[in-house]
């Protein structure tokens, strides 16, 4: 039996699903770097949905939101399946369900914590379990109509709900971003004032209403919970031992009717009130955590002992996803960059007499040349920037999930066609490519030079892109650059700037 030392030393420890929501926000973000750097990670894993809202932009995030996955294939329905991000949703919702919501989601983790904040709360009530609808029709009209709309009638990316109101995309891909790429501030506007407020509100909301998001307007959540009663983990009550007291239900700070339905995230909270021991959280036939009940040494031994292996096995996986991430897969990509580029890396000299020669430095800044590259593009050609001298460069950094990329191509293909013969264009893709770059761009009557970039970025470096998308890089007729900002474009922008560049 524990001294009352012992005891109280082990009341004062983080209870195991607290530890458990700590450990999946750790792995999911395990590109720590990324947070100081503001770098946001493009490499392999980016394709992988975690089950937990956790946005794609988050400066840590190492795997894809599945809710974001979900409004890109909508969007994207008119050409393609999304077989994947429907089948995982799937495997996700009939294995775990909402216990996502309760053991592995960050956002659910951040909701507990700010509830902690010392105020009077909001108990549930039939309020509250009328509003707990809400977010079906968040699901319907903001990550399903929104998206299938856009895609499909004016073939543009538009996740409806990471666009408008996702409070988590607003803090972890905005928020964090912010403080090491100061420069992004001049690119926001009304759109992110208005995600800015929906935050806070929703964060007050959870200080004074148990997971408000999550109870409210988590069109995740919506998913996970057709899956309550189907899902293979959860907790669930034995018929034969239960008495319909209905302490679980009244203990519950979600808006339950019973346990395991589908506003149950199945954190385990009624165990400890059960005085008949009929709940356990289970994993199909195999109990997974139980009250606790007077057991064998030998049983207990075994328990104990399986329990330290896969606590170690855990630990290993978090070590090795935090090694990859910040030290092994940087390094691995840094060597076959510079395997896979050319020797020269510095701009060519200008020969002597050269009409357009210049002596700028080397550098992506207005004022400096970038170093020369090459771009194979998707028609076949070859895109060499030292052989660009004597025409004005218009480079255009977009992918198919950056709806504002995709609105303004239509511009860049213009001035392409105005200009003929006096203008370089090239629009290169980002490295994490989510679709067919050649098929999305079939039928939209843009014929100028397209590029995909690496995995490594290499293109994207070569003129300074950054992590926000789009980005415009204008050159003059000398090879130096006159424009490099990231943010949309017009048409009459474009026209000024070739004149601007064709004219130094």
């Amino acid at each position: 039996m524990d001294n009352p030392k012992t005891s109280r030393r082990r009341a004062r420890l983080p209870a195991k699903r607290r530890l458990i929501q700590l450990y999946a926000a750790l792995l999911y973000n395990a590109q720590i770097k990324g947070f100081v750097t503001g770098k946001i990670y493009t490499g392999k894993a980016k394709a992988v949905c975690v089950p937990g809202l956790n946005c794609y932009s988050c400066p840590g995030a190492v795997g894809a939101c599945p809710l974001g996955a979900l409004q890109n294939a909508l969007a994207n329905s008119g050409s393609r399946a999304g077989f994947y991000v429907f089948g995982i949703l799937l495997l996700y919702g009939l294995i775990l369900g909402r216990t996502v919501c309760g053991w592995l989601c960050p956002a659910g983790l951040l909701q507990e914590l700010l509830h902690k904040v010392p105020t009077f709360k909001i108990k549930k009530n039939r309020a509250t379990r009328a509003l707990s609808y809400l977010k079906y029709g968040v699901l319907i009209v903001f990550a399903v109509a929104i998206p299938l709309w856009y895609g499909l009638r004016r073939g543009l990316p538009v996740p409806g709900f990471c666009k408008y109101l996702c409070p988590a995309g607003t803090l972890e891909g905005a928020m964090l971003l912010l403080p090491a790429n100061p420069s992004f501030l001049s690119m926001l506007g009304p759109l992110f004032t208005g995600k800015f407020v929906v935050m806070i509100a929703v964060g007050l909301a959870c200080v004074f209403c148990y997971r408000a998001f999550c109870r409210f307007l988590c069109p995740l959540g919506a998913i996970y919970g057709m899956f309550g009663r189907l899902a293979l983990v959860g907790v669930k009550a034995e018929p034969a031992r239960c008495n319909g007291c209905g302490a679980c239900v009244r203990i519950c700070e979600m808006d339950v009717r019973a346990v395991g339905d589908r506003e149950c995230i199945s954190c385990g909270r009624c165990m400890d009130v059960c005085a008949q021991k009929a709940i356990s959280l289970k994993a199909g036939g195999y109990t997974l955590l139980a009250p606790e009940i007077a057991e064998a040494p030998e049983a207990a031994a075994k328990r104990k002992r399986a329990e330290g292996v896969v606590r170690g096995a855990a630990l290993a996986a978090l070590c090795l996803a935090l090694l990859w991430f910040n030290w092994i897969e940087p390094r691995r990509s840094a060597a076959d960059a510079r395997a896979d580029s050319p020797q020269e890396t510095a701009a060519p000299p200008d020969k002597p007499g050269d009409l357009w020669a210049s002596d700028a430095p080397v550098g992506l800044a207005v004022g400096e040349r970038p170093a020369d590259f090459t771009a194979e593009c998707l028609d076949g050609s070859t895109f060499r920037l030292s052989e660009t001298r004597g025409k004005v460069v218009v480079i255009n950094l977009w992918a198919t999930y950056c709806a504002p990329c995709v609105k303004e191509l239509p511009h860049f293909n213009a001035l392409y066609h105005a200009h003929a013969g006096d203008v370089a264009m090239l629009a290169i893709h980002a490295g994490d490519v989510t679709d067919d770059v050649g098929e999305f761009l079939s039928g939209r009557g843009l014929d100028m030079p397209f590029a995909v970039d690496s995995e490594d970025g290499a293109l994207f470096a070569a003129v300074g892109g950054s992590e926000a998308l789009p980005q415009t890089i204008v050159l003059n007729r000398r090879g130096e650059v006159i424009y490099n900002q990231t943010g949309s474009v017009s048409a009459e922008l474009l026209e000024r700037l070739y004149r601007q560049a064709a004219e130094e």
